[in-house]
Order: C-alpha cells, then structure tokens, then sequence
C-alpha cells in the first residue's frame, strides 16, 4: 500500500515536471514581434529570413533571431569642431534621424548600426563644413544639412538604413568672433540710422523749401502762418501775447502828422 502511494507521488512529480518542462519549452520556442519590428532568423547560424510580425515559433537552442525597429531614431551626433574654408573654428551640434527598411541587410553587415552611422555622419559633417565659408556655414544651414543627409545616406544604404534627415541643432563661435560680429552688427545699425535720419532731414528740407516758395508768393499767408505759430505758443505756455500792427496801418498816421507839422 504505502509502495503504491509513494509510485503514484512520483508518478506525479514527474508528470508535473514534464508540464513545467513543455511550458517552458513552448515559452521559449514563441516570439511576438510587434508590428513596427522585424526580426531576422538564424538556424544554426544560417540565416532563415526575415520574420515578423506576430507569432513567430523557433526551436530552441537550434534557432535564434535577432530583432530590428522599423521606426524613425534619432541619434545626436557628438559636438564636433570643424574649420571652414576661411579658416574659422567652430562647433556643430547635430542630429541624424535614421530608419532600418531591410532588417536581412542590417544583420549581415553592420553589427552596431546605429553607432556606425553616427560615426561616419560625424566624419562627413566636418568635411563638408570644410569646403564653406562661415557665411555660407550660417545663412544656409538647411542646404548643408541635407547635403550631409544625402551623403552619409549613399554611404549606408547598403547596411540596409535609410537616413531621412540630419539637423544641425547649433553653431558655436569662438568668443572673439562673436565680439567682432555683435560690433559689425552695432556699426550696421547706426550706419541706417543716420541714412533714414539723412533722408528724412531732405524730404523735409524739400517741404520747407516748397512751402517758403509759396509763402514768398502771397504775404498774408505767412501773416496767417504767424499769428497761428503765435497762438499754438500762447496756448501751450498760457500767455497772452499783443502783436504790433503791420507797418502799412503804422505808416498812414505818421505821414498824417508830418503833414500836419509843416502846415
């Protein structure tokens, strides 16, 4: 009797390490791959193919698989100094925005792709800075950051990555240089602020010319033109201001009395 039980016991452990065994065989011999990943398949180091996505099932220890991610990375590309063509030193910050599109390429010939990439963007970014000038290098950043992303592209499409864009984040200037351009700019500021004073003090020097023109023309227009100056005067000083008649209204009483006298 007690033989019976011990068999059926061990019956029983076995059966039940022969479920945990199966479970975990099952668990590893199953893989998810999400939608936005592909994994490649190697069978005894010979690759398989791409599989992917969904359930994909491996024999194990016998198969591996090494998994991708199809979306958009971006990788920041380390501060790198450079000299331009006119022999300025700065330093550029950027980063690559880069995809796998064919995983099998991927794993075949690159093993850190995402490092590779940054290198040899960090390269080309100093050698195509080296052929600008820094007026070139700062007025026209988006064209050198797509000649960048086009050349480091060529150079990786056979690793199966796509570079979509590169972005150079900023320009750094030795801080001589940056003195030297706030002065040009300072210069540059007063250099149009005397121009538009210029131009304004000769417009209104035509006006003035135009309007005394006119004036000498018809005298009781500038009789008119003074006593309003007079009056703006008075208003804004709050005085009362007495002007002296023309000399026309002063000359026919003089004459008068000399008239008078010599009778």
């Amino acid at each position: 009797m007690i033989l019976q039980v011990v068999e059926q016991v061990a019956f029983a452990v076995l059966v039940l390490f022969a479920i945990i065994i199966l479970i975990a065989i099952l668990s590893s011999a199953i893989r998810i791959i999400p939608e936005y990943q592909r994994a490649v398949k190697f069978r005894l180091g010979r690759v398989v193919g791409v599989v992917g996505p969904g359930l994909v099932f491996i024999i194990p220890i016998i198969d591996t698989i090494i998994r991708y991610d199809l979306r958009v990375e971006v990788v920041d590309v380390p501060a790198q100094r450079a000299l331009t063509k006119d022999n300025v030193e700065v330093t550029i910050d950027a980063a690559i925005y880069l995809r796998v599109v064919d995983a099998l390429k991927t794993a075949l010939t690159v093993k850190n792709h995402i490092p590779a990439v940054a290198i040899y963007a960090a390269s080309t970014l100093r050698d195509v800075v080296g052929m600008v000038d820094l007026d070139t290098l700062l007025t026209h950043r988006d064209e050198i950051a797509k000649k960048i992303a086009s050349i480091v592209d060529e150079h990786v499409t056979p690793w199966g990555v796509k570079v979509t864009a590169v972005a150079i984040k900023d320009i750094k200037l030795p801080e001589v240089l940056l003195r030297a351009m706030a002065s040009q700019a300072e210069a540059e500021r007063v250099r149009r602020a005397k121009i538009t004073l210029a131009s304004a003090e000769y417009e209104a020097s035509k006006i003035y010319l135009e309007a005394a023109e006119r004036y000498s023309q018809n005298p009781t227009a500038v009789q008119l033109r003074m006593i309003d100056a007079l009056i703006e005067i008075a208003r804004e000083h709050n005085l009362i201001i007495v002007t002296p008649p023309t000399m026309e209204y002063v000359a026919v009483p003089l004459a008068l009395a000399r008239r008078e006298k010599k009778e």
